[in-house]
C-alpha cells in the first residue's frame, strides 16, 4: 500500500490508525519472516463511506464537464 500511495511509512501508519479510529478498516498485525506487516480491511461503514465519496467525486466531474472547458461563465 505504501508503495501503491507514494507515501512514506509514518504517513502510512498515521492515515491507517486514524482509518480505524474511524471505524473504516480493520487491521491485523504480524510478520513475514523476520519484517513486521500490517494487513488493512475496509469496513461494511468504510466502504459505505467510499461509495460516498466517489459519488460525490462523480457528481464533481459530472458538474465539471457541463460548464465546459474553460468553466463556468465563460464565453463560448
Amino acid at each position: 500500500m505504501r508503495d501503491y500511495c507514494q507515501v512514506s511509512d509514518s504517513v502510512l501508519s498515521k492515515t491507517a490508525a486514524t482509518l480505524e479510529e474511524l471505524g473504516y478498516v480493520t487491521a491485523k498485525k504480524g510478520h513475514v519472516g523476520k519484517r513486521p506487516r500490517t494487513w488493512l480491511a475496509a469496513t461494511r461503514s468504510g466502504r459505505a463511506a467510499l461509495a460516498g465519496h466517489l459519488t460525490a467525486l462523480q457528481q464533481l466531474a459530472a458538474a465539471a464537464e457541463a460548464e465546459g472547458a474553460d468553466g463556468p461563465g465563460a464565453d463560448g
